[in-house]
């Protein structure tokens, strides 16, 4: 039997196929919407690691997704079975945070430090600082916990708080801005924890300050490859040049400068143009679209040409789908209704006579989530499932927070707002009091952990027999790190025989459909015999949103569907001050902030492998809204019409 890369790099075109064997220094591929930049990303990495076989070194792919690292991983494997574990494909935070992990000492940073990716978490954080502060005597109240918003953006720019006050000029109390930067930072290190910005700007700055350690990694990994390059915001951009030092070659980067739609986080067309200058990259184009239909991609193709800001040598998209399920005249329709009601409604009714075998791979995409949510509305009144595709940054059951919080308490001890967490949710779950600050006032006062104070505690109440075990289950693992799979797995036994009741909390079964699916992927991602830290690692950086179920209809965000494709795609709500925006209208058509709402529907629009419906009202709120000029742009509706 024919090897599967082969088989795999056999059905690549000559273009493709050029982009995979690149061997001539860095390049950047623009790779347009459905051109199968995932099979030539996968494909390289593949190459790379089959022709080195007798070889040890790694190679580094890095993206901005677990789930798109987790699918690149599995391709990887499939094409050269038992090499995958010599790619380090993962996001930029993740791979930051292992440099932190193995190197941070440099910076006083202890290698089990805790990852606050939550804003009530980051909120709370500031809060004890500005308290500490105050009690200091320092010019802070506790209402400065507003600048958190400015604290992030400078440190995603990689200012310091030494550096703060000349990047806040004009900025109104930039004074009290840099101590809060400075008491949060401290608090940060006091508890040793990092937020989800601190993963780059540590990392940066271990880099920057240690070259050597830069070195290391590019001897290392030798190559690297960058996924949705046109993502990356400076931070991210600076973090890959101190990495690269002034001679690394190797690096390999896809990107499209017509599907950045991240600019509030950073992202911009001129990190393309950076690289292409900083690293003197050479161009390949994948102008081919393999997903839409011919109409769909003359549509953007009429939409994009209307922006300024993208690669002036950008060739417009080709059609190569061949394989049409639907007439053509369904490929691209509009409907109009007289109301925001009447859309979601009629949107409503159209999904729901379609074949049931569709609405798996049926998706409705909206500018605002306010949109969604009369669309969830309206679907489920017409008893179509469907589900608001969003980051979960949490879990949202007592059952699932108490049991992390417990795993982290155990690699955490001294962990005081975790234990926090662990106690609130268990008396949650059991309808116990255990106080928080009295096990938090015995604990120091005696020097025994948090844990064992709370179980202590916690075990004085009249519990049920296999509470009461659970908890001789935890009070063992703490003592032996060695059964904690064994605690685990008595715990999701109790969650299972919860869920077989008929009064079962909807949440517990979503956490526990999330839980299975996060494991199994972490699981595959770093094995399944990883530290605890590393695996609460993974689980802190992915979403605790389960995949919905079979059948169900998604409604996402446009930014939500970035890099997804379904069969039918519903677009709503493409009328004048809703997408675009109102705010982008009162920038100016020129604007950057218009740009970026014509790449947002020419994402949304691209997404769709079989037919695209685009929807609009006349009226939103009771406002009369006319047309969309991207519906005019796309040359499917006249600029008169109303």
């Amino acid at each position: 039997m024919e090897p599967a890369l082969d088989t795999a790099l056999k059905k690549l075109t000559d273009i493709q196929r050029q982009a995979v064997l690149w061997d001539q220094g860095p390049l950047l591929v623009l790779a347009g919407p459905g051109s199968g930049k995932t099979q030539v990303l996968t494909s390289r990495i593949a190459s790379l690691l089959d022709a080195s076989r007798d070889r040890n070194f790694r190679i580094l792919a890095l993206t901005f997704t677990n789930k798109a690292a987790d699918e690149m991983k599995g391709r990887v494997g499939a094409f050269v079975p038992g090499l995958e574990e010599r790619a380090n494909i993962g996001t930029f935070h993740s791979f930051c945070a292992q440099v932190l992990r193995q190197h941070g000492v440099h910076l006083g940073i202890n290698p089990d430090f805790a990852i606050y990716s939550a804003d009530d978490d980051r909120r709370a954080v500031l809060e004890d600082a500005l308290r500490a502060g105050a009690a200091q005597g320092k010019p802070v109240c506790i209402d400065d916990v507003k600048y958190l918003g400015i604290i992030d953006r400078l440190k995603s720019k990689l200012v310091e708080p030494a550096s703060a006050m000349s990047a806040l000029t004009g900025t109104p109390d930039a004074g009290k801005v840099v101590i809060a930067y400075e008491f949060y930072e401290q608090e940060l290190r006091r508890i040793n924890a990092l937020d989800f910005n601190s993963l780059i700007f540590e990392s940066f700055r271990l880099l920057t300050t240690y070259p050597a350690i830069a070195a290391r990694y590019r001897k290392s990994y030798p190559h690297w490859l960058i996924d949705e390059f046109q993502d990356t915001n400076s931070a991210q951009y600076n973090l890959v040049r101190a990495l690269a030092g002034s001679d690394f070659r190797s690096l390999f980067a896809v990107a499209d400068d017509d599907q950045i739609i991240y600019e509030w986080n950073g992202a911009n067309f001129k990190q393309i143009q950076s690289y292409l200058s900083d690293f003197s990259a050479q161009v390949i184009q994948l102008p081919t679209n393999y997903r839409c239909p011919a109409s769909i991609v003359e549509a953007a193709n009429h939409l994009v040409v209307y922006n300024a800001k993208r690669t002036s040598s950008k060739k417009p998209l080709i059609a190569g789908k061949t394989e049409l399920k639907y007439p053509i005249s369904e490929h691209i329709q509009l409907r109009v209704f007289d109301n925001e009601e009447e859309e979601a409604s009629g949107i409503a009714e159209e999904i729901a006579r379609r074949e049931k075998s569709t609405w798996g791979q049926t998706a409705v995409l909206a500018r605002t989530k306010a949109l969604l949510e009369a669309m969830n509305k309206a679907l489920r009144a017409k008893e179509v499932p469907s589900v608001i595709a969003q980051r979960r940054d949490e879990f949202l059951s007592a059952q699932f927070r108490w049991l992390v919080a417990m795993l982290r308490q155990l690699t955490r001890p001294l962990d005081r707002r975790n234990i926090a967490v662990l106690i609130e949710a268990f008396n949650r779950l059991t309808g116990i009091a255990v106080s928080v600050q009295q096990v938090l006032t015995e604990g120091e006062s005696t020097g025994r952990s948090y844990l064992s104070v709370w179980i202590e505690k916690a075990g004085a109440y009249s519990l049920k027999p296999t509470v009461c075990g659970t908890l001789a289950f935890i009070s063992r693992a703490a003592g032996d790190i060695h059964l904690i799979k064994e605690t685990v797995d008595a715990i999701l036994a109790e969650v299972s025989a919860e869920l077989l009741k008929s009064d079962a909390d909807p949440d517990l079964a979503e956490d526990m459909a999330a839980w299975q699916e996060i494991t199994r992927d972490i699981a595959n991602h770093i094995g399944k015999n990883a530290p605890l830290d590393q695996f609460l690692q993974e689980l802190q950086l992915r979403s605790k949103e389960p995949t919905p179920r079979a059948g169900t209809v998604t409604l996402m965000t446009i930014h939500g569907a970035k890099g997804r494709e379904f069969d039918f795609v519903y677009v709503i709500g493409l009328a004048e001050d809703i997408m675009p925006s109102f705010q982008s209208k009162k920038k100016g058509n020129a604007s950057a902030e218009m740009e970026e709402e014509r790449r947002n529907c020419f994402v949304a629009i691209t997404r769709a492998k079989e037919c695209l419906v685009l929807s609009r009202a006349k009226h939103y709120r009771g406002w009369l809204k006319a047309p969309s000029r991207f519906l005019v742009e796309m040359e499917l509706v006249a600029q008169e019409e109303d």
